[in-house]
């Protein structure tokens, strides 16, 4: 499989060093303004940029029909327009806000874990994600999807960061410190016990080995549209 990446940070080089060794090539590497003829060389592309130049990289390759991949989270007021592009090129592109086999698979256990709470009024809802100094948007794109999991699956109408202690209101405690590579926490609280589920990331190469299982996966979908890691795993 003929690869580009866009965006050449940490992730970045994960992706390309898990890529190469699962026999992938590495055909054009973008890490500012893309170039489409070098682009056109790829089968599929991996996007994990920043949330500015996202939304552009993503389009690019949409309409150059090359399958697009994309982790880079803090973008996704433009989606629905992402969507609408897929539509209108008949092109193929998976997001997702966490890459990571373990993490897709505590996204399930969180969804049918809001559900069987959704009757039990005495308990209180707390999320919490912790994440190293450098990343740049605050709630994690995870801790975003699983609050909407739970409000999907539940009486919660909305979340918010910092706390604002509205009713039927998740509140998402996002924490920054150094070394950490992701932690999600999701703890149901009440007066006589608590009900947690968590995931720890312990490195990087679990995101970047289900980002190429996913590009692996996309590449060889035969039909058009928007897809997820649940199709990929098959939750």
């Amino acid at each position: 499989m003929k690869v580009a990446i866009i965006g050449f940070g940490k992730m970045g080089k994960s992706i390309k060093k898990i890529a190469e060794e699962r026999g992938h090539d590495i055909v054009y590497i973008a890490d500012q303004d893309i170039n489409v003829s070098k682009l056109k060389k790829a089968e599929v592309a991996i996007e994990f940029s920043i949330p500015e130049a996202a939304f552009k990289n993503i389009s690019i390759c949409i309409k150059e029909h090359i399958p697009i991949i994309s982790g880079t989270t803090g973008w996704l007021e433009r989606f629905e327009d992402a969507r609408k592009l897929v539509d209108d090129y008949k092109s193929k592109f998976l997001y997702a806000s966490n890459f990571s086999i373990g993490v897709n698979i505590f996204f399930k256990l969180n969804s049918v874990l809001a559900k069987l709470m959704s009757s039990h009024k005495n308990y209180h809802l707390d999320l919490q994600e912790i994440h190293h100094t450098e990343k740049k948007d605050a709630p994690s794109g995870t801790a975003i999807s699983l609050a909407e999991q739970i409000i999907q699956n539940s009486d919660y109408k909305s979340w918010s960061h910092p706390k604002q202690n509205k009713p039927n209101d998740i509140p998402i405690d996002a924490r920054r410190e150094v070394g950490v590579h992701g932690t999600h926490i999701v703890d149901y609280r009440s007066a006589i016990d608590t009900i947690s589920i968590k995931h720890e990331a312990h490195s990087r190469k679990g995101f970047a080995l289900g980002a190429v299982l996913a590009a692996e996966w996309l590449e060889k979908e035969k039909n058009h549209g928007c897809y997820s890691m649940q199709d990929v795993l098959k939750l």
